[in-house]
């Protein structure tokens, strides 16, 4: 499939239409110029160009974006660092692309750095794509991680108790029995318990 028919690339296009007629007043020739090049990712010759846009200081976030995700649907390494920071970002949208690509880019060192970001108490508020894509990845790192976040959302009144919940479906998701008693700690939780009896249930299947 070419790059251009990906929902997710489309998706990103349009949510980036508008920053990019920001920046410039309109759609500038750049922005032509990079869409053109994606199309042929896996080339030798355009993928250098990508990471020269990828790279280069003072190329806008929105460029930046295209080029690691193009690159990374296309299986090159050289995005991983760009999207492991994208999957960090404020903007939960952005974390939505770049999880996307890091997963079919195939990265042995993405379930690792995903683990370390679903972990960072610091930027806890935007750990929700992180754990949602450790447990895509089904990863060696997936339940040890995803039980040591859990464990800290079970407060009854902690802000960030979609990140919670987040653990909870994926957990009953990977069906790991090591699992289960992060899962029985979290059923007193009144937005965590409906969902960790499923995810028990689960696991009981």
């Amino acid at each position: 499939m070419e790059i251009s028919e990906d929902p997710e690339f489309c998706s990103m296009i349009d949510r980036l239409r508008d920053e990019i007629e920001n920046d410039s007043g309109e759609l500038p020739a750049a922005f032509t110029e990079l869409t053109a090049l994606v199309e042929l990712a896996g080339s030798e010759d355009r993928a250098e160009e990508l990471h020269r846009v990828l790279t280069a200081p003072g190329r806008p976030l929105w460029a930046r974006e295209i080029a690691a995700y193009s690159l990374g649907v296309a299986g090159d390494p050289r995005a991983f660092e760009a999207l492991v920071l994208l999957l960090n970002h404020r903007d939960p949208e952005r974390c939505v692309t770049a999880a996307h690509a890091l997963v079919r880019l195939g990265d042995p060192r993405t379930a690792r750095a995903a683990a370390a970001l679903a972990a960072n108490e610091l930027r806890v508020a935007y750990a929700l794509l992180p754990v949602r894509l450790l447990a895509e990845l089904r990863a060696p790192e997936s339940v040890p991680a995803l039980i040591t976040v859990l464990g800290r959302r079970l407060r009854d009144d902690d802000p960030h108790w979609r990140v919670g919940l987040a653990c909870v479906e994926g957990l009953g998701a990977l069906g790991d029995p090591r699992a289960r008693e992060a899962l029985e700690a979290a059923l007193p939780h009144p937005r965590l318990g409906a969902a960790a009896a499923g995810s028990l249930a689960r696991l009981d299947r």
